[in-house]
C-alpha cells in the first residue's frame, strides 16, 4: 500500500470514530443526559461493578487528578456514587447510580441507531465484514477518549 493510500485509511477511521464518539454523545443529550463523550468512556469502566479512582485514571490513561475531578463532576450530576470499597478500608469505590445507568442505556440506543445508519448505506452483510475486520486489527482493551 502507498503511504498516501495508508494516510487516507489513517485518516478515514480516524474522522469515523471522532464522528461516532460525536454521535453517541449528541444522541445522549437528545435523551435528557448532560455530559461529555469522556463520560461515556469512565462509564464503562464503572460498570458493572465499580472501580477506584486509581483503576479509572489507568483506563482513561489520565493521571489520578484528572479522574478525581471527573469522578467529582459526574458525581455532582448524579450519574455515579462514592461508596466504602469492600476490600480496602482507605479506598473508594465509585459506582454508577441509577442515573447513570440510565445514561449508559440512552448511550446504547444511539449506537444502536448511528450503526443501523451505516447498515442503510452499506448494508447489513458490509456493516457485519467491517465489524469483523475491525475486531481482527484494532487493539483489545480499554477505550480512552483522545483529549
Amino acid at each position: 500500500m502507498q503511504n498516501s493510500e495508508a494516510l487516507a485509511l489513517a485518516a478515514a477511521l480516524l474522522a469515523a470514530a471522532g464522528d461516532l464518539t460525536r454521535r453517541v454523545n449528541d444522541g445522549v443529550v437528545a435523551r435528557g443526559f448532560e455530559g461529555r463523550p469522556a463520560y461515556g468512556f469512565a462509564f464503562a469502566r464503572l460498570a458493572p461493578d465499580g472501580a477506584t479512582v486509581t483503576d479509572l485514571a489507568v483506563h482513561l490513561g489520565v493521571t489520578k487528578q484528572a479522574a478525581s475531578q471527573l469522578v467529582d463532576e459526574i458525581v455532582r450530576k448524579g450519574y455515579a456514587e462514592r461508596r466504602p470499597h469492600p476490600e480496602d478500608a482507605r479506598a473508594r469505590l465509585v459506582v454508577l447510580t441509577e442515573r447513570g445507568w440510565a445514561c449508559t442505556r440512552a448511550a446504547e440506543e444511539a449506537i444502536a441507531e448511528i450503526v443501523q445508519g451505516w447498515a442503510g448505506v452499506l448494508g447489513e452483510s458490509e456493516v457485519g465484514v467491517l465489524r469483523d475486520h475491525l475486531a481482527r486489527i484494532a487493539p483489545y482493551g480499554p477505550l480512552r477518549p483522545s483529549w
